[in-house]
């Protein structure tokens, strides 16, 4: 698939005037409507004096975001995916403007597109995924993103022609937790208009990205169709209330898993063990969302299984022992569920040491130069003449995380070799469940 927009310039808009009506770091202005919404909204999701990370494409959006979150604590940082001619004036851009503000910028490039499959959800796991390493690295725990109440009723819209449920058109959550990164939306309740508004009282540009009126993608499709459906009521603060309804009924659904899990669920060291009778007894939406959040967490995967794929693996292990599912092997213990990592699932994921490996596991123990994390594999189990007395099955120690030189094993936390190192999760199952 090539880039619907590979050779197409993006577009530099320069608003007139500017009120002024700011806060700049040092003095409070008096504050226009637009800009105390902002203030407020900036107040409630991003409160304390942490780090704050802050994504800036240079779009409108995002640029708002960026001024009005001047003053406190913040790092941007832009994602070039290196697919049009002008990504890379675009993070100068920003870099220019965070230059103004006396704010630290960094520049993180993808270069991981391979033209198959579909580009924008490439590019947006990959945004994410880099964004949650540069994090990492900078000590980060917190990024604010500029997605808006239009982007959410966008995202309903979109959702809706999927046929999606409860989850699915509660769109996007103000705050999430995913790779270790605590992921703010403090705009949902402004409109792109509103920003637009207050980057002119700013007197600031930004970038219009070309992909924005490309009718091949969903997203702009959504777009269109939410103006033609304006005459019929259905507007974009509707929209964005009815997503507002559907995560209050998530978060229900989820205090309901949540507190199910504590029952009939148990962490083994990065395993999900299910009590099957307890599983058996939940109502049956309950259940599936544990297994769903079980599944998700140990594959650390943003995306569900299919329902169907869910069904006829559960069908399968009413004989089979075991079986594979969404990265994941589900094993038929005497009383218990077991979902463990798959070790095949791991082949070719490798990570410095130090860093976040495959999306869940922290390994501290004494760095040197070319150490990496690979899985245990077969060669490294047989080097663990202890594994046996960890009390974790094979199957899960082959997928477990360890530290490699080479082809030299170093250490292996969880199967006993430690040698000075420790394997810790970055996230919970309880948070999995509370946060997708």
């Amino acid at each position: 698939m090539r880039h619907a927009d590979r050779g197409r310039h993006p577009v530099f808009r320069q608003p007139r005037g500017g009120t002024g009506a700011f806060r700049d770091g040092r003095h409070r202005v008096q504050l226009s409507p637009v800009a105390r919404a902002l203030e407020v909204a900036l107040s409630a999701s991003c409160a304390g004096d942490a780090p704050l990370g802050v994504a800036v494409s240079g779009g409108g959006d995002s640029v708002a975001l960026l001024l009005a979150l001047a003053g406190r604590r913040v790092h941007a940082v832009t994602v070039d995916h290196g697919l049009r001619p002008g990504a890379a004036a675009e993070a100068q851009f920003v870099a220019g403007i965070c230059a103004r503000l006396g704010l630290r910028h960094d520049t993180l490039r993808w270069q991981g597109w391979d033209g198959q499959g579909n580009l924008q959800d490439s590019a947006r796991r990959a945004r994410y995924r880099l964004i949650a390493d540069w994090a990492a690295a900078q000590g980060i725990g917190r990024v604010a993103l500029g997605h808006t109440r239009d982007d959410q009723a966008e995202t309903v819209l979109m959702r809706l022609a999927r046929g999606a449920g409860v989850d699915g058109l509660s769109a996007m959550a103000p705050r999430r937790e995913s790779l270790g990164v605590t992921w703010l939306r403090p705009l949902l309740g402004l409109s792109r208009a509103d920003l637009r508004a207050y980057l002119a009282e700013r007197g600031q540009g930004w970038i219009e990205d070309p992909s924005n009126e490309d009718a091949r993608f969903d997203r702009v499709q959504a777009r269109r169709t939410l103006a033609a459906l304006a005459p019929l009521g259905i507007t974009a603060e509707g929209l964005a209330e009815t997503a507002a309804r559907m995560g209050t009924a998530r978060a229900a659904l989820e205090a309901a898993t949540l507190e199910a899990a504590g029952r009939v669920a148990r962490e083994d060291r990065g395993d999900v063990v299910l009590s099957r009778a307890g599983l058996d007894a939940l109502q049956g939406e309950i259940a599936r969302r544990l297994l769903v959040a079980s599944l998700c967490w140990v594959a650390s995967s943003e995306y569900p299984p299919r329902a169907e794929a869910l069904a006829e693996t559960l069908a399968a292990l009413g004989s089979a022992p075991r079986a594979t599912l969404h990265g994941c092997l589900i094993a038929r213990e005497t009383d218990d569920l077991r979902i463990g990592r798959e070790p095949a699932a791991l082949a070719g994921t490798v990570a410095p040491a130090g860093a976040l490996w495959d999306g869940r596991w922290w390994l501290d123990g004494p760095a040197e130069p070319g150490l990496e994390i690979r899985a245990l594999g077969e060669g490294g189990l047989a080097a663990c003449p202890d594994w046996r007395a960890t009390g974790l099955p094979r199957a899960s120690l082959l997928a477990a995380p360890a530290v490699w030189r080479g082809a030299h094993l170093v250490a292996a936390p969880l199967a006993g070799l430690c040698n000075g190192w420790q394997a810790r999760l970055a996230t919970t199952l309880s948070q999995r469940i509370i946060s997708h």
